[in-house]
């Protein structure tokens, strides 16, 4: 199925209960900095809320990521996104989850079949990643 594209995607959004602490943890794991900061009374999601939004530069782009806090109420309990990330360097980014307070769900699998090594992890907050380093083709 192909067509004409009727949208961009542009961003992802995970609510924390922490926004300051999930920032330094994305900052410190994964290199996003702290691009812009939003805080106000009301959303079109319903109630008071601060956000911190980080990208790869200094200036938003295409490639971002916005922490969202409601200051009315906790963030969900259950796992309703998985994050992707794709590194040069699995080991290294296994060693920054752990020293920034992250987990390893299992261990590295890896899977020359597909070209990877993966590595699931979760933020302190208990949320997944899915972290994979692409194998040089033979």
């Amino acid at each position: 199925m192909t067509g004409a594209r009727k949208a961009t995607f542009g961003f992802t959004k995970l609510i924390v209960n922490d926004e300051e602490a999930m920032a330094e943890y994305y900052h410190q794991v994964y290199g996003l900095n702290k691009i812009h900061r939003v805080q106000g009374e009301t959303s079109a999601a319903g109630g008071p809320f601060r956000e911190i939004i980080m990208g790869p530069g200094e200036t938003m782009g295409a490639e971002s990521l916005t922490l969202f806090k409601f200051l009315d109420r906790p963030a969900p309990r259950d796992q309703e996104t998985i994050l992707g990330w794709i590194t040069e360097d699995l080991d290294a980014l296994a060693a920054r989850v752990l020293a920034q307070g992250g987990k390893h769900v299992d261990k590295i699998w890896d899977m020359p079949d597909h070209g990877v090594r993966v590595l699931f992890t979760t933020d302190p907050e208990g949320r997944l990643s899915e972290n994979v380093q692409l194998l040089a083709a033979h």
